[in-house]
């Protein structure tokens, strides 16, 4: 497969790549996300095939501010739970799940009654939407569909040069990237489903339950959401080496030289003898940061096996952490 050169834009002609349906590589705070035009058939259709992503599985919906995703009609409604959510961490790492409005089409949200609306904090994704409000005001308030800018199931990217080496082959004269340096979370937002009485978290992500407790809402955990959401299939975020997690009572495997195999755990536990290291994060929050770009470094020293260590922490960002491991260690 031919590979295709992709530049590296400024904001206004990513904006003005979007309004043309190009598609365009996007720093968010979680991680890099593949942006298109969310109200264009043609500009998500390009996203499923470009990730060969399957078409039921819903991508997130981004907007600039919290007024536009109440007042313009990607949601056909905005419970108060949605709100009181959205006012305390949007913009953020947090991803509503709303009854869809007339301007999210099936082609977004799976086919489903619902979309997943979020506002990014990124200031290079805020200029872009807003950018895209000044070049088009009549299509104002914009949205971009931005699933993370990686193969189906892969492992997700936090740096630009991850998503372009990954997707370059698959995308199309015209599309762009920017880069915005190394994501500041590293893991992709918490997903909550606001279609109830009380928030249910979907996937664990950079607002935790915790966060969510202080605004007196008893948020529930669902471990295997009727609703699809991204993220949500058994495995997931899998690098070509194989996953064990040390939790399961996994050690080194006996068939695996030891060179061949990494270690990637908090800062406090010692390498295992010839082993090579990944990632030594001294708290769960770097050990976010850090996962992704761990998994691939397995990858690019064309390691066999992983051996990961969960958190100590079993709520929080290390619940994040510990879900996306989980994933990536599960049969594929």
């Amino acid at each position: 497969m031919s590979t295709t050169e992709i530049p590296i834009g400024t904001i206004d002609s990513a904006a003005a790549a979007l309004l043309d349906s190009r598609l365009v590589i996007l720093p968010t705070e979680t991680v890099y996300g593949l942006a298109g035009r969310a109200d264009r058939v043609d500009a998500v259709a390009r996203i499923y095939h470009t990730k060969g992503r399957p078409s039921d599985h819903p991508v997130i919906v981004h907007v600039a501010d919290y007024q536009g995703a109440v007042h313009d009609s990607w949601a056909s409604g905005f419970p108060t739970l949605a709100q009181e959510l959205a006012h305390a961490f949007w913009p953020g790492p947090l991803t509503l799940v709303l009854p869809r409005g007339p301007r999210s089409g099936l082609n977004v949200t799976g086919g489903q009654g619902t979309v997943a609306l979020r506002v990014p904090a990124h200031p290079i994704a805020q200029a872009v939407l807003r950018s895209m409000d000044e070049q088009d005001p009549q299509g104002a308030p914009h949205g971009i569909a931005a699933p993370s800018a990686n193969r189906f199931g892969k492992v997700s990217p936090t740096t630009v040069q991850h998503a372009i080496t990954e997707l370059s082959p698959y995308l199309q004269p015209g599309d762009l990237a920017l880069d915005g340096g190394a994501c500041s979370w590293g893991v992709e937002s918490t997903i909550v489903d606001c279609m109830g009485e009380r928030p249910m978290i979907l996937r664990p992500g950079g607002v935790t339950t915790e966060d969510i407790a202080t605004l007196g809402l008893d948020p529930v955990t669902i471990s295997q959401p009727t609703t699809r959401v991204p993220g949500s299939l058994a495995s997931h975020y899998a690098p070509r080496a194989q996953v064990v997690l040390h939790e399961f009572g996994a050690l080194p495997a006996d068939d695996v030289p030891a060179d061949r195999q990494g270690f990637l755990a908090l800062a406090e536990i010692e390498t295992p003898a010839g082993m090579h290291r990944l990632a030594a994060p001294k708290t769960s929050v770097e050990y976010a940061r850090m996962l992704y770009s761990a998994l691939r470094a397995a990858d690019d020293a064309d390691l066999l096996l992983v051996v990961a260590v969960l958190p100590s922490e079993v709520d929080g960002v290390g619940a994040a952490v510990a879900d996306r491991l989980r994933r990536a260690a599960s049969p594929r």
